[in-house]
């Protein structure tokens, strides 16, 4: 009887070393660090709340803060609601359809530095996309997508979502094929149209899923590091820094890990804030649905 209690406690032991090693001793050791000054070279020197009170005196951190809400916003949106008319799409019963659910995923298994620079060749001044622009007759002259403050940072959102369309479009997938065909059916013999069916049965139906890609993306979204690193390195004029580039920077750059740790546990409760935010107000919905 005794073993039969301790049986679910050991198959949950690997799991709990590895978070535990991997996660949560990290996350209070940077919380710890967050309360000293500490350079990576000397000892770690207690100093209070000092961090804290310089990181929101510091003007960096808030426009840091700011553009990673503005990606945030600008990036899950089209995260939630793009996938679900792919996934749709790539649903259909026709030949060769496995075909274009790969090649929709391709873009996902990428690596960044690769996707990083051929999306830098498209953007470049005499690049594919201001040429196609300048034939259509949409611009004249070239933009500088990727080295003006006014576009850096909606570049590179664009590119994140097109990377992360595949990626959400195999949930919102498994999702779909999981709905009941004869709700369509009896839809359809009451003469609804495609698009009712899709606004009336498809969009309820994938709620769990669509609260899934939300929380995902909005966490994948406040930690956007690989995409500004990689084209443009937080430029032009700091544009295009986000939090995590900014915390990058101040850790393994300018060795303040101190501070740097303190920048992160700010992130970390904002990210945490927003989830649970997130989770109740969809949980919500689901509900009323």
């Amino acid at each position: 009887m005794k073993q039969n209690v301790l049986t679910p406690y050991l198959f949950l032991l690997p799991g709990c070393v590895i978070l535990g090693a991997f996660i949560f001793y990290p996350l209070l050791q940077a919380i710890w660090l967050s309360f000293t000054d500490y350079n990576m070279i000397t000892d770690p020197a207690f100093t209070g709340t000092e961090n804290y009170q310089r990181l929101f005196e510091d003007g960096m951190f808030w426009k840091t803060l700011i553009q990673t809400l503005i990606y945030l916003v600008g990036v899950v949106p089209a995260l939630i609601i793009l996938p679900i008319f792919l996934a749709i799409l790539v649903n259909q019963k026709l030949k060769g359809i496995g075909f274009f659910r790969s090649a929709y995923y391709i873009p996902v298994v990428t690596s960044w530095v690769v996707v990083g620079i051929t999306w830098e060749w498209v953007y470049a001044e005499k690049g594919v996309l201001n040429y196609l622009l300048e034939v259509v007759g949409l611009i004249n002259g070239s933009v500088h997508w990727l080295t003006s403050e006014k576009t850096a940072l909606f570049a590179v959102m664009a590119v994140t979502v097109w990377k992360g369309l595949g990626y959400y479009m195999v949930i919102y997938l498994a999702g779909l094929q999981s709905i009941p065909s004869n709700l369509y059916e009896a839809a359809e013999i009451d003469g609804a149209n495609k698009w009712q069916q899709t606004i009336r049965i498809t969009i309820p139906m994938l709620m769990p899923s669509i609260i899934i890609v939300t929380v995902m993306s909005s966490i994948a979204a406040m930690k956007v590091f690989e995409e500004i690193y990689i084209m443009t390195g937080g430029g032009p004029l700091n544009s295009s820094k986000t939090l995590v580039f900014y915390i990058y920077q101040e850790a393994f750059e300018k060795l303040n890990m101190g501070y740097a740790s303190a920048a992160g546990v700010v992130l970390f409760l904002i990210t945490l804030i927003f989830s649970i935010v997130n989770l109740k107000l969809m949980g919500k919905k689901e509900n009323v649905a």
